[in-house]
């Protein structure tokens, strides 16, 4: 019976962790920082996606830098914050790589958008660097190299995440970090699908190239169509 009533007083304090984890990952660090900088909601234009590459597009790089800094510490910070509070809260060590998945899933669905949220690139490695650092930081010059030949940050993103998986299964770590983590480069390269018929399509957009500016109500238009597209695509089952 204590055997019983320990695991559910564990699960009764994981809860409002990971929650806590989720709200924090549900913080839309896009629209927040173009708003500070004065930019167009990143959902407006490109690919509509609320992300770093999205703002970048907007020809801001210090907002781009602002938006992946945010953005991966909301992992870092997830994982972090759970190991601080393990021992006073009676959590297993596995706990921690599941407050970085909720805080993945908070930025994939954020509750702040309507649960219409980004990629979770950014947060991915960010969870990734917290969990396993060598790992991580093997997982996010991979994405910079690939990422520089191709000039495509879908490809770069799919590639690292199921590559970051895959080492874990290969090195080992702590217990859960593998299977948090290959559900967290599943979800990634599933919310990349609308990407990958673009780039079948050859009309994948690059990084760093701009989105044409709302000049006329035409245009304002074009890019929310665009932009509703990645969307229904997001919504499909």
């Amino acid at each position: 019976m204590s055997t019983a009533s320990d695991a559910l007083a564990t699960a009764a304090n994981l809860v409002p962790v990971l929650l806590v984890a989720y709200l924090l990952g549900s913080i839309p660090f896009a629209v927040v920082v173009s708003r500070a900088f004065g930019l167009a909601d990143p959902r407006s234009f490109g690919s509509g996606n609320p992300g770093a590459t999205n703002v970048l597009r907007s020809g801001s790089k210090p907002a781009a830098a602002l938006t992946l800094l945010g953005d991966s510490a909301k992992g870092a910070v997830a994982v972090l914050l759970c190991r601080a509070l393990a021992g006073p809260l009676g959590l297993e060590p596995t706990a921690a790589a599941w407050a970085g998945a909720a805080a993945f899933a908070g930025h994939l669905y954020p509750v702040f958008l309507r649960f219409r949220g980004g990629k979770g690139v950014a947060t991915f490695l960010g969870t990734l660097l917290a969990l396993a650092p060598l790992v991580g930081v093997a997982t996010c010059l991979l994405w910079v190299a690939i990422a520089y030949l191709t000039r495509y940050s879908s490809v770069a993103s799919m590639v690292s995440a199921v590559a970051a998986a895959l080492a874990l299964s290969r090195v080992g770590g702590a217990p859960a970090v593998l299977p948090a983590v290959t559900v967290m480069a599943a979800f990634l390269v599933w919310r990349h699908r609308a990407n990958i018929a673009k780039l079948f399509k050859g009309t994948e957009s690059k990084i760093g190239q701009k989105s044409a500016p709302a000049t006329s109500s035409a245009d304002a238009g074009s890019a929310m169509a665009d932009a509703s597209a990645d969307g229904a695509v997001d919504r499909q089952p």
